[in-house]
């Protein structure tokens, strides 16, 4: 089913191309599907500051690529540079410094050998392949949890353009989608980028994926009209309680969820969870530009010297969520390790 999905998918969003990583732009989408082929580190971690990649599983393999770019893997000087530029881009994102963690040790162990590059390239192109292998069993476990017939509320884009397969929390909508249920998804529009309308909405249009993009504000006369049976979103970081992280508007989701009594799932890789991070409260909040709020695109929608506040996340306790969908297990609300 994976390779299937995939093929229907018909698009990569990075890829490895003979000492080049090639991106697809994602600023440009729906309109453009133009690919960005990027020769540096410093390229790459532009490119994840700017969102021409994103998602949190895809920006960690997207900087596992990106140290494969220093131009002497054995310089530490260099590498330590392009590893803390990296790790500076998206600070909320665990799977981007658990990635950098990663080949920062690979390195360590095999730096004496002249074959370091190759050496990197590998380990990169296992993380990724790794994490195609992780959403595919998300979405065969989250599968369960889907009725036939089902009406599923999914905020932001957790799909292939944010991953290195099929997705999270879409990765189980595509899985129910091909296994034969009849399943419709609303498609939150997810302010102030629009990663649900352009990107989401975008996915599910390539796989015919019935769904209805609705503005932000009009999920809760949706589930008071008793029209949303399960809210499953996504996870930049899930915390050691399972608080979790996710972009800005989750939270309100969860509440509203558990107010109208649908269940609500957070679907996310292992690497997403960080037991370092004790609970929601440590998570670390970026903030972005005035501007993707002042603006969409390049039209202005507010007053240019409007004042803005713009946190790209907000944190969901765990005491709303229903359950947490990860590639081995789902852990659940009355289950001792989710309530500790």
């Amino acid at each position: 089913m994976l390779l299937n999905i995939q093929n229907k998918l018909g698009f990569t969003p990075a890829r490895w191309d003979n000492g080049r990583l090639v991106i697809l732009d994602q600023r440009r989408l729906p309109n453009q599907e133009e690919s960005i082929a990027l020769t540096t580190p410093s390229e790459t971690a532009q490119a994840i500051s700017d969102l021409a990649v994103r998602g949190a599983p895809l920006v960690g393999i997207v900087a596992a690529y990106g140290l494969c770019l220093v131009e002497d893997p054995h310089d530490d000087k260099e590498f330590a540079t392009a590893s803390q530029a990296l790790a500076a881009t998206r600070p909320t994102a665990v799977n981007l410094s658990w990635a950098i963690r990663r080949m920062n040790r690979i390195r360590s162990e095999n730096l004496s050998s002249k074959n370091l590059g190759d050496i990197l390239i590998a380990e990169a192109c296992k993380i990724h392949d790794e994490d195609a292998q992780m959403c595919a069993e998300i979405g065969e476990r989250g599968n369960k949890l889907i009725s036939d017939g089902a009406n599923i509320l999914t905020h932001c884009n957790t799909g292939a353009l944010a991953t290195g397969g099929i997705g999270t929390a879409l990765g189980v909508i595509y899985t129910a989608h091909f296994s034969g249920k009849r399943i419709h998804v609303w498609v939150d529009e997810t302010r102030p980028v629009l990663q649900g309308a352009r990107l989401t909405a975008w996915e599910l249009s390539k796989v015919s994926v019935p769904y209805t993009l609705i503005a932000d504000n009009a999920a809760a006369r949706l589930m008071a009209d008793s029209k949303v049976d399960l809210v499953i979103v996504g996870a930049d970081r899930v915390a050691a309680n399972y608080d979790f992280a996710n972009k800005v508007g989750t939270y309100g989701l969860a509440v509203l969820a558990r107010y109208h009594g649908i269940p609500f799932y957070v679907a996310a890789p292992s690497s997403t969870f960080d037991p370092a991070c004790p609970d929601g409260k440590s998570i670390a909040i970026e903030y972005r530009n005035p501007e993707e709020i002042r603006a969409i695109g390049s039209q202005h929608i507010a007053p240019e010297n409007a004042a803005t506040y713009n946190p790209a996340f907000d944190v969901t306790p765990h005491e709303l969520v229903t359950g947490a969908i990860f590639e081995s297990r789902i852990i659940r609300q009355n289950q001792a390790a989710f309530s500790k």
